[in-house]
């Protein structure tokens, strides 16, 4: 069960407008996270409806709080309004997409609410809370054509090793929860002596998935075993993206750390990375963000 996001002092930015639009969103969602799962009619039709006016909301937030952007100049407006159109025209559809086709499963629902309450936090503290001048942006870089490359090298990487769709959640990916989950940093240094770091996070049951199909086997726990061949395969799977996209560089390997979700936390609260994209497989969500 997802636990209720509580609202603090500490996320209020100082425009009250602003600020009381963030407190209806965190109520929202608290209220879909009170769902009960045994009652499955229940369940659907409150995720629905509640799906609905969290969406609504959100998108009437956004333009008000864009308006309030543009009344003060603020230099961020177009970073931060980019990660706002990324939530609506990518995250909120495909999140939504995915509970409806499962007929508002459980785990899906899990999926919409722990991105969402990652989202609300990690924006408000840190993008929300840039407007006023009470911290540095952390979006640094606009989309760009690599991007795009990017994106298409993972999609064809998945569906050439697994015979996997992938189907791009969010292109602003900030270390939100997407249920039970591996967390993999790989370093790399180049032959300037430039450092790269990688994380790729794959969803427990997508790891699973991927050493059954290797192995041959049912597993259904997350052993040592399956934590080592997790991070084989990230690299393999880099090595094979790199292939595609050349400023991918990921040859030369010095360190792979497994991270815990706070260290993650804590490493994207730091300085976010260029590259951050979030994907769903059908059977499993994964994440690559690249830092350099």
């Amino acid at each position: 069960m997802t636990t209720k996001i509580q609202w603090h002092d500490r996320f209020n930015i100082g425009v009250e407008s602003v600020d009381k639009a963030h407190q209806r969103l965190f109520s929202i969602v608290n209220k879909m996270v009170n769902y009960d799962e045994e009652d499955e009619k229940g369940r659907q039709w409150v995720c629905a409806e509640g799906i609905k006016y969290f969406k609504n909301y959100t998108l009437r937030h956004f333009a008000d709080e864009e308006a309030y952007m543009q009344s003060i100049n603020y230099s961020g407006y177009a970073v931060h309004k980019r990660v706002h159109d990324d939530l609506k025209e990518k995250t909120l559809p495909a999140l939504e997409k995915d509970m409806v086709e499962s007929d508002y499963s459980v785990e899906s629902v899990q999926h919409f609410l722990g991105i969402c309450i990652g989202w609300l936090t990690g924006h408000i503290m840190l993008e929300d809370h840039a407007i006023t001048g009470r911290i540095s942006n952390k979006w640094k870089y606009e989309r760009t054509e690599e991007l795009s490359v990017l994106e298409e090298a993972v999609s064809k990487v998945i569906k050439e090793l697994l015979g996997l769709e992938a189907q791009v959640i969010s292109e602003h990916y900030a270390g939100e929860d997407f249920g039970k989950r591996m967390c993999y940093r790989l370093a790399y240094r180049n032959e300037e002596n430039k450092k790269t770091h990688v994380f790729f996070v794959m969803e427990e049951k997508l790891l699973l998935h991927i050493i059954n199909q290797l192995l041959g086997k049912q597993l259904t726990k997350v052993s040592k075993v399956v934590v080592d061949a997790g991070s084989l395969i990230a690299q393999q799977f880099l090595k094979r993206v790199g292939s595609y996209y050349n400023s991918l560089e990921v040859n030369k390997l010095e360190k792979v750390n497994i991270l815990s979700t706070d260290q993650l936390s804590q490493d994207f609260g730091i300085e976010y990375p260029q590259y951050s994209m979030l994907f769903n497989t059908g059977v499993g969500y994964f994440a690559l963000s690249v830092k350099n």
